[in-house]
């Protein structure tokens, strides 16, 4: 395990988005270019939702104008439908995440639309790309070990979503587990199952900590032979269309984690550890990473 851990950072995303705060512009450029200063090399930037949905989300054309270039960064955009694509097209992010939800159940409700229908729309935008140009696309399949309003989320049927991907001609597929359900023996057969179907693709991997779980989850994912792993400061996060959603992993904790390892994330964690309680104090509220409260070790 000495390879180098890729961290994706998705705190001014999935991490703002189901926080009761609604942080304005200002306070989200900064945050992103804190996020940068710790070396961060792909960050979450903007989510191209519909504002009325996800007031937390709104003015990702403004906070991408505000953004000054930075080399070697790529700022990412979420993307769930073709309009979406377009904003992100426009304001020339660097990378789009496309979402596809791995159930109906929670589709219909985050996204309004079925399984089948988001597929479609991942291979119209795949195509879209490919023919106009565009953002590096990469997918995620939200999700993809449990869905709060269907149940149980089969191999299956993360599987063929990934097929899809793959098909469509999409470098890297992230399996998110969305509200935390997964544990380090369904993630491994879970890999295993993508890599069937998508054995060229990059995979990812997005986990919530609400069950406390992630870190062990991150483990297997790495076991496994995953180097991309998505993390937000402070442990913030979370989906306002899934019931008592809470964080991701926080990336302090899992760089402390792969830093004792001997695992290289070029990161700054005194710098990350700094960020979160700012990003804490602009809250009004205490993070809940471990790190935040009880430092690194050796001190």
């Amino acid at each position: 395990m000495s390879q180098p851990i890729q961290i994706v950072e998705v705190g001014p995303r999935d991490g703002l988005q189901n926080e009761a705060a609604i942080l304005g512009v200002e306070d989200r450029v900064s945050f992103i270019e804190r996020l940068e200063d710790c070396g961060l090399k792909r960050i979450e930037a903007v989510s191209f939702v519909n504002p009325r949905r996800v007031p937390q989300m709104a003015g990702a054309e403004e906070i991408m104008a505000a953004l000054k270039p930075r080399p070697g960064v790529s700022r990412i955009g979420l993307v769930l439908n073709e309009r979406g694509w377009e904003r992100c097209v426009a304001v020339a992010c660097d990378e789009a995440n496309l979402v596809v939800c791995a159930s109906d159940g929670f589709g219909i409700r985050n996204q309004g639309a079925s399984v089948a229908e988001q597929v479609a729309t991942m291979v119209r935008i795949a195509e879209r790309r490919a023919a106009e140009g565009g953002p590096v696309l990469s997918m995620t399949i939200s999700v993809a070990f449990g869905d709060p309003f269907d149940g149980e989320v089969s191999e299956a049927q993360v599987a063929a979503i990934a097929g899809e991907a793959a098909r469509a001609g999409i470098g890297e597929i992230a399996l998110g587990d969305t509200i935390g359900v997964a544990d380090p023996w369904t993630v491994r057969r879970r890999i295993e199952a993508v890599r069937k179907v998508a054995p060229e693709a990059r995979i990812r991997m997005h986990f919530h900590n609400t069950r406390n779980t992630g870190l062990a989850n991150v483990y297997a994912s790495l076991e496994a032979g995953v180097d991309v792993i998505d993390a937000s400061t402070g442990g913030i996060g979370g989906c306002p269309f899934a019931p008592d959603a809470t964080g991701n992993i926080a990336t302090e904790d899992l760089v402390y984690m792969l830093e004792r390892a001997g695992i290289e994330t070029g990161l700054d964690l005194g710098r990350l550890i700094e960020t979160a309680r700012w990003i804490g104090e602009k809250l009004g509220k205490a993070v809940p990473s471990a790190l935040t409260r009880a430092g690194v070790f050796p001190s």
